[in-house]
Formats: structure tokens, C-alpha cells, sequence
């Protein structure tokens, strides 16, 4: 052996016990700083009634160790999260104004759980700010409600189903009158079935307002949402941030002209197709497009109807809400503790990190293990021990 390959050998072998102890030192830090209980805020009998039947709640979130920051949680999702494919059932529903709104059902008719198709529970599910039937976080979650005996249906804003736009309007945070007509459609066609919604990110927001809104009238046994924002303000200033600018805003933006390209003709109507366009962030495109077509005298003023963070209030079905404190589209600064502290019907999951719409776990985190099993044990707890909640008979 040369020189050389003895000097080598030497150095290799006293490198050795310093990359232990780093790695050591990493797993440490990563055990006792990073895998940590959520934040759980509720009040009673809610509050009981969860911590019973839904043991995520008091269980430790364990994100991926070489992952667990909200970025990158937040792109490694779009990265590595797998499409499994979903057999949907497509309907057209043609809306007052002159609109029509697509919705993908899966009626799970093979359901053993729930053979009997007029009292199987139905999920209605709203995606995210561009997003369809077709996104990983819906198509998961739907292959978890179908496990679970359950019928699902995915309400699409108008003009990201695939349908074609015969209206300037496509989605608006603010305006609950589509879902509505959603929530009553279901309800029609299956009037035994319990019904459940599930809002992520802007369809959170919706569904928060549509709750609020309705009050005791919601037609609905309970709500979840995923990485709700919940002050558009705060989530503005975040976005714009440099960082969170070039990594989320810019795309976001892109997609929403993209959209609006495609529809030129019917938004065309409605506002200089060209200027918003030129739009160069979230904010720009709301200012140009969203508080235009929905008449709302400003921005600002869309924004305010648009937070649901005011609103916790008035909502009086059971809804529980999953944020992680490092989203960087929803800041944990703006998840509205003090309010869902004082209202028995809401109830707030804040893991320390999982980003938006990330919440990875495992080494190869290939699986939205975590969304899911939020899911299936708050459906589950709600259909099997409602009546423990006191809330009177169901709508």
C-alpha cells in the first residue's frame, strides 16, 4: 500500500467519528426540537369529544427528517406526491345565472361498509386556489374516503373542471353562492346521506365563509380543512416576500393567467383580458380580475370578505382545521387562536411544521399519510359518534 492510500485510509477512518456525532448530534435536534405534538385549540365538549375519538390530536407529527421545513415541505409535495388514479363520474350543473359547474363524483357503489347508495355518506371536497379533481392532495384524500365506504364528490370552480366558462366569473373566496348550490344539489340527490365537506387552502376559505355565512343553517354534519388562509392580508405580505415570491407567488400567478388565457373570449367581457395579463403577483391578478368581475369596490375590501379569520363567530357546525405554524402561504401568526378558543363548534390542529398542503412523513415521503389520517378519523368520528356533541339532529 502507497503512501498516499495509507494517508487516505487515515483520514477516512478519523472522519468517521465525527460524522457519527454530527449525525447524532442531527437526530438528537431532529427528535426532541422537531417531532412534537401539535398545537391543539378547541373548547369543550368539542375539544373531548376529539381528543376520544380522533387520537391524532394528541399524537406527535414526525415530518421527514431531511425535509421538515415549510418550503420545502410545500414543494416536495407537488414533487414527489404520486397521482393515484381515481375512476370519476363527471357531472354539469347548471347554475342561475347562466353558468355551469363541473362536479366528479365517485359513488363507491362497491362499498361494503355502506352497501345501502341512499344513506352512504357523501364528502364533498374543494380544491385549492387553480386547482380540480386532478390534484395529488384530492386525489389522495378521495382514494382514502372511498376506503372508507364513503361517496365523494369534487366541486371544481367554474371554468378548472375541464367545462368550458360561459360566465366572466370562475372562483371567488368570498362568494359562497356556488357552493351553496352544491351543498343543496347533493343534498337533493341523496337525502338520507350524511354529508360532510372538505375544503384545502382556498377551498378552506370557502368553506369557512359558506359555514359562517349559514350559521345554524349549514346543511352540513361537519367541516375539515387543509392550510387554510386565514387572513388574506397576511398571506399577501408573505407571499411577497422575495423568497416565497420567486418559490410560490410567481407560479401561482402564472397559473391564474394561464387560466385566464384560456377563457379570453368570456372573461374578455368583463375586463381588459391584456391588463390582467401583465399581472406580475396574486395581489395584481385580484386587483385586475377577482375584485372586478365579483363587484367588490376594491381589493382591500375582497380581501376583508374574504378572511375568514372574523368569522369563526358565526359558524355552528363541528369543523376542524389542520394549519402547520410554518406555511408560508398561511403565516402561523395569522391562525386565529384566541377566536376558536371560545367557539365549542371549531377546532385548530397547529403542527409545528408540514408547510402547505405538505405535511410529509417517512424517509421517502411518497404518501400523504398524515392529511389522510386526519381525515379518516375526524370522518370517521363524526358519522360514528355525532350525537356525543349534543348538536341536535342532523340537516
Amino acid at each position: 500500500m502507497s503512501h498516499q492510500q495509507t494517508s487516505i485510509q487515515r483520514w477516512t477512518l478519523s472522519l468517521c467519528p465525527v460524522l457519527l456525532a454530527v449525525a447524532s448530534a442531527y437526530v438528537w435536534f431532529y427528535r426532541s426540537r422537531i417531532c412534537k405534538k401539535p398545537r391543539f385549540v378547541s373548547a369543550p365538549p368539542f375539544r373531548v369529544f376529539l381528543e376520544r375519538h380522533c387520537p391524532v390530536v394528541r399524537e406527535k407529527f414526525s415530518p421527514t427528517i431531511w425535509c421538515f421545513g415549510g418550503r420545502i415541505q410545500t414543494i416536495l409535495r407537488v414533487v414527489l406526491l404520486p397521482k393515484p388514479p381515481v375512476p370519476y363520474r363527471n357531472e354539469i350543473l347548471k347554475t342561475a345565472d347562466g353558468g355551469q359547474i363541473s362536479l366528479d363524483w365517485v359513488d363507491n357503489n362497491e362499498s361494503s361498509r355502506f352497501p345501502d347508495a341512499a344513506s352512504r355518506p357523501t364528502v364533498i371536497f374543494l380544491p385549492g386556489l387553480t386547482g380540480n379533481s386532478r390534484q395529488s392532495y384530492i386525489l389522495h384524500l378521495v382514494r382514502q374516503a372511498s376506503r372508507d365506504g364513503y361517496r365523494s364528490v369534487v366541486f371544481n370552480n367554474r371554468g378548472f373542471g375541464g367545462e368550458e366558462l360561459l360566465t366572466p366569473r370562475t372562483f371567488c373566496a368570498a362568494n359562497t353562492d356556488d357552493l351553496s348550490v352544491v351543498v343543496s344539489h347533493v343534498h337533493k340527490q341523496f337525502p338520507d346521506a350524511p354529508v360532510v365537506a372538505v375544503g384545502v387552502s382556498l377551498g378552506g376559505m370557502m368553506l369557512l365563509n359558506y359555514l359562517a355565512a349559514q350559521g345554524p343553517s349549514a346543511r352540513l354534519w361537519a367541516a375539515l380543512c387543509f392550510s387554510t388562509p386565514w387572513n388574506v392580508f397576511e398571506s399577501t405580505r408573505s407571499l411577497e416576500e422575495p423568497l416565497n415570491y420567486f418559490l410560490f407567488n410567481y407560479s401561482l400567478n402564472k397559473s391564474l393567467r394561464s387560466a385566464t388565457e384560456q377563457h379570453r373570449r368570456v372573461i374578455g367581457r368583463a375586463v381588459d383580458v391584456d391588463y390582467v395579463l401583465q399581472s406580475r403577483s396574486i395581489r395584481e391578478f385580484d386587483e385586475r380580475y377577482t375584485s372586478v368581475v365579483w363587484g367588490f369596490p376594491s381589493c382591500d375590501e375582497y380581501y376583508t370578505q374574504a378572511s375568514p379569520d372574523s368569522k369563526l363567530g358565526h359558524i355552528r357546525t363541528p369543523v376542524l382545521c389542520l394549519n402547520a405554524a410554518d406555511d408560508p402561504l398561511s403565516p402561523g401568526t395569522a391562525i386565529p387562536v384566541a377566536e376558536a378558543s371560545t367557539n365549542p363548534h371549531v377546532a385548530l390542529l397547529i403542527p409545528a411544521h408540514g408547510g402547505h398542503i405538505g405535511f410529509l412523513e417517512g424517509l421517502i415521503p411518497n404518501h400523504q399519510q398524515y392529511m389522510d389520517r386526519v381525515f379518516q378519523q375526524f370522518v370517521g368520528a363524526i358519522l360514528e359518534h355525532r350525537e356525543e356533541l349534543n348538536l341536535g339532529q342532523r340537516p
